[in-house]
Order: structure tokens, then C-alpha cells, then sequence
């Protein structure tokens, strides 16, 4: 593919292959957690809370360290590495304090690798293909998130396998992502990175460059905190759905088909932030997620919701691939990881409060409330994005 080279191809196979070993395990974990080992529900948003908060810090400790030492392989090996051990050891568990402890191997090894893994990407391929880029490695990401679920209900409904018998099966994509990963991707550092060559001579180096932290990423990370601050879990969505009398295989089967749609979608919405530039595509997508969301507020027919959960793939497609090449484009080689890790960061800690807040408005003033949160946010976002955007870096 024009513009992509060999990491980009072996990162967005072994990311597919996790994410098959990952995904099969999503939609089973709280049944294994509340069916066999009896856990409450408060432990179970323990579990989560804990998981999904560890990778979060670790995100901008990952590639902080990876720009420190210069290294970026090391850590997404062992990244990836620690994500795939967690699946067998989840077989082990004999209570819920041990799928604590799984889980938090399975977030440490995804925080420690996703800066770093993103940052090679960057290496990986011209800058005037980024978006296509990252919409690759975003569309194998989400296909494995929608075979990952269908593996697990074939392998239980066809074979009869039980729970830890699955457990240990999502060990086998995970193993495979991990040997494929050490076998063909080639480790670039920061230095041998695609530097300000491309530029002419004698142009001088743009501001953006001075600092890791500058004005400009500043000003994309409280843009785009506008939206994390007010984007709950897709948890609220899937509760929403089973709230609207959909069965429990039906709300898997829409999970799914968001994730094909993602995966559809990720590389042509990649392609069009090439052309139409970044802030433009942002503000699509988060519009999308607006109407989306206003719509999870206020419709009840089955028929909107299966709508709108297919239209909530195409906002995934413009958006999450597409900001990653935002900060690519706003960061230098030697800070991408750290500035990959930052923005990560602050995307998962803000959504972990967006989550809580959701709950408690779920709770105590309706159903609606945290999807008009979301709404706002997005809204909000996308206007700040299309009229106060940071120029894009020419790295």
C-alpha cells in the first residue's frame, strides 16, 4: 500500500490477533465474575474501574520511557506479551480478587505498549498518508474485536467449551500476535524517525517543534478533553439497549456489527483526513457522536437504535485513528511517544470520570441524562475544532 511501510502491515495483524484473544473474553468476564465465582456488582466495577484507570497512567509512562531510552519494540513486545499472559491466568482464578489481578496485567501490558506502538506507526509511513495509516491499523484493531465475541459464542454454543476453557483459548491469538511481532517488526528509534528532511533547506523549523508541549498540542489536548470529559463507557449504550427490551444476544450482535462497520470505515475515514485535513474530519465524526447520542437519549424504536448503533461505527471511524495522526502531525520524532502517551492518557482518565459521572446521572436524574452530556461535550468539541484547531506540523 502507497505511503505504508512493513510495521504498519505487522502492527495492525498483531493488533487484530489481541483483539480477538481480548474481545472473547469481553462478553463473558461478568458472567464468569457473577455466575461462578459470585461476585457482586460493586466488584465488578472495581474490576473495570481499575483496569481501565491502570492503562491510562501507564499509556503516558509507556511513552515517556520509550522517548527516554530511545527504544520502541521493547516496550510493545512486552506490551503485548503481558496481555496475552493474562488469559490463561484468568483459567486460574478462584475468586474475584484474581480476575483483579488479571485484569491488571492485561491493562499494564496494553498502557505500556500503546504510545510506543503508536509512535512507530508514525515512523512507518509518509506523512501525507498518516490518516490512511492509522485508519489501517484501526480497521484490523476493530475486525478483532468483532471476531473476538463470535469466536467465543461458537466455540461455547458448537463445542460446549466453559468458561475457563475459553480463557485458555484467547491465549492462542494473543501467543500468535506476540510471536509475529518479534519475528517481523523492526524497532526504529525517535533519531531514525522521518525528521524535518522532507522541508526545504532553508525553511525554517515551524513552532510547533520547540517544545514537546506546545501551544499547539496544548490547545488539540483541551479541544478534544472538551469531548473525553463527557464520553462515558459504551457500557451506557449496551445498558441502554437491554433497558429497550433487546435480548442479551442481541445487544452482543449489535456490538458486533458497530465494530464491522468501525472496521469498514476506519481506512476511507483515514484517507479523507489526509485530504480534507484532521480538525474537519474530527468535527464530522463528533457530530456524529452528538446526534448519536441525542438520539440514545430521546428514541425508543428498535429500529433507531440499530440505526444509530451502526451509525456510532462511522464516528469511531472518524475519530479515533484520525486524532492519533493529529498528534502525530503536532509532535516531533523524538516526543511522539510521549505526546501519543499524553493524549492517551488524559483520553482514558477523563473518560474513567465521564463513566462514574454517567452512573450517577443515570441513576439519580434518568436514562437520558449522560447521553445529553455526551451530546453537549461532542457538540462543543466539534465546534472548537472546525474554529479554533491548531495548525497541523509538517513531521
Amino acid at each position: 500500500m502507497k505511503g505504508i511501510g512493513r510495521n504498519v502491515w505487522v502492527l495492525g495483524i498483531v493488533s487484530g490477533l489481541t483483539d480477538i484473544s481480548s474481545e472473547m473474553l469481553y462478553p463473558i468476564v461478568p458472567l464468569f465474575l457473577t455466575a461462578q465465582l459470585g461476585a457482586p456488582m460493586a466488584a465488578v466495577g472495581l474490576i473495570e474501574g481499575t483496569a481501565e484507570a491502570t492503562a491510562s497512567l501507564l499509556k503516558a509512562v509507556g511513552g515517556r520511557l520509550s522517548d527516554r531510552l530511545g527504544r520502541r519494540k521493547p516496550f510493545v513486545l512486552a506490551g503485548y506479551g503481558l496481555s496475552a499472559l493474562s488469559k490463561p491466568l484468568m483459567a486460574l482464578a478462584t475468586g474475584w480478587t484474581c480476575v483483579l489481578f488479571t485484569r491488571f496485567i492485561d491493562r499494564t501490558g496494553k498502557g505500556l505498549r500503546t504510545a510506543p506502538r503508536d509512535a512507530l506507526i508514525a515512523a512507518a509511513c509518509d506523512k501525507e498518508h498518516r490518516g490512511l495509516a492509522y485508519g489501517f491499523h484501526r480497521a484490523m484493531d476493530t475486525a478483532g474485536a468483532a471476531l473476538g465475541p463470535l469466536t467465543a459464542l461458537g466455540l461455547m454454543h458448537f463445542w460446549g467449551l466453559g468458561y475457563r476453557q475459553v480463557f485458555l483459548a484467547a491465549f492462542v491469538p494473543g501467543l500468535l500476535g506476540v510471536l509475529a511481532l518479534a519475528a517481523f517488526a523492526k524497532e526504529t528509534r525517535p533519531a531514525e524517525e522521518e525528521a524535518p528532511a522532507a522541508l526545504p533547506p532553508a525553511a525554517p523549523v515551524p513552532a510547533v517543534a520547540a517544545s514537546p508541549l506546545s501551544s499547539e498540542f496544548k490547545r488539540f489536548l483541551w479541544i478534544y478533553g472538551l469531548f473525553a470529559i463527557c464520553n462515558s463507557s459504551d457500557v451506557f449504550l449496551l445498558l441502554r439497549m437491554k433497558a429497550e427490551g433487546f435480548g442479551t444476544e442481541e445487544v452482543l450482535l449489535a456490538y458486533v456489527a458497530y465494530n464491522v462497520v468501525y472496521a469498514a470505515l476506519a481506512m476511507p475515514a483515514g484517507r479523507l483526513s489526509d485530504s480534507l485535513g484532521r480538525p474537519k474530519t474530527l468535527a464530522l465524526g463528533l457530530g456524529i457522536f452528538a446526534c448519536v447520542y441525542l438520539g440514545f437519549a430521546f428514541l425508543h424504536s428498535r429500529a433507531a437504535l440499530w440505526a444509530l448503533w451502526m451509525s456510532y461505527g462511522l464516528y469511531g471511524a472518524l475519530t479515533e485513528g484520525v486524532a492519533k495522526a493529529y498528534v502525530a502531525d503536532l509532535s516531533t520524532p523524538a516526543s511522539r511517544a510521549s505526546l501519543m502517551g499524553y493524549f492517551q492518557g488524559m483520553s482514558g482518565g477523563l473518560a474513567f470520570a465521564a463513566s462514574a459521572a454517567a452512573g450517577l446521572l443515570w441513576t439519580h436524574v434518568g436514562a437520558p441524562a449522560p447521553f445529553l452530556m455526551g451530546a453537549l461535550g461532542a457538540a462543543a468539541a466539534a465546534s472548537f475544532f472546525l474554529l479554533r484547531a491548531p495548525s497541523k506540523a509538517r513531521y
